[in-house]
């Protein structure tokens, strides 16, 4: 499916062309690429070849995000890692909260990916489920925006500020296909988390730490950071421990 074109200002797809190291950053649900630029533009610093898609019915309107379903955005970042594996010979994954849910799709069901980074990713989200179970029968078709859970003073995400109830069938359905099946995960992984989170609990990536089926994994606690914790307090750790995730699995692969 396609949305309309009325793409939000800073809410573009981001591409940084650099070397043969891709790192795909995926940002959340009802969310935009504005909530990963800082983190790609670390990383494009680096060197690195970077592309940050805009997930369909994201960045416009949320009533474009009511019409998309969550395959329309697993096909989103299935063709973003074709993009780079095209251009690139490792690449990387990261993404913040459904864009770390779709990371962990991504290491599910595709090949040749170096290493991820799930950032305060889903994987089950109780009070989403409670919502969505109380309005699904009714009229209802949005309610009150979950953006900007932010602990920094002055900062604001970039998302709608309204949430299409039928778009939470798709992150829920998502989440639990996504949970189901990473055990199947091997890929190296730094799991990221904080540790006060207002919009997924924190024992999600609890979860995904010990389940994933990676010899290599680790799991880093954000201190000073809510949800979206790319634009938080703690966002310079994140890129520094990114970065080094990054050439520590380049070394290994030498």
């Amino acid at each position: 499916m396609s949305d309309s074109l009325n793409v939000m200002q800073d809410a573009e797809e981001l591409f940084f062309s650099g070397n043969k190291t891709g790192v795909l950053v995926i940002h959340g649900f009802t969310g935009t690429t504005q909530s990963m630029r800082y983190l790609g533009e670390r990383l494009a610093e680096e060197g690195y070849t970077v592309f940050g898609p805009r997930l369909t019915g994201h960045g416009t309107d949320p009533e474009d995000m009511e019409k998309a379903s969550y395959k329309d955005w697993t096909r989103d970042v299935e063709r973003g890692l074709e993009k780079l594996k095209e251009q690139c010979d490792d690449v990387f994954v990261t993404g913040l909260s459904m864009g770390g849910t779709l990371t962990l799709y991504l290491a599910e069901k595709q090949e040749g990916i170096k290493g991820i980074v799930p950032i305060n990713a889903a994987t089950h989200m109780p009070d989403l489920i409670q919502t969505y179970n109380e309005l699904k029968d009714t009229d209802t078709r949005f309610v009150d925006g979950i953006g900007s859970d932010i602990k920094q003073e002055g900062v604001e995400e970039l998302a709608y500020k309204k949430t299409p109830v039928r778009s939470m069938k798709e992150i829920i359905d998502l989440s639990e296909q996504v949970a189901d099946d990473l055990i199947q995960i091997k890929t190296p992984a730094l799991v990221v988390s904080s540790n006060v989170d207002h919009v997924v609990p924190p024992e999600n990536s609890q979860v995904i730490y010990d389940s994933i089926n990676s010899d290599d994994k680790d799991i880093v606690r954000l201190e000073n950071s809510y949800h979206v914790a790319t634009l938080d307090n703690d966002k310079e750790l994140i890129a520094d421990k990114c970065i080094e995730f990054i050439k520590e699995h380049q070394k290994e692969s030498e």
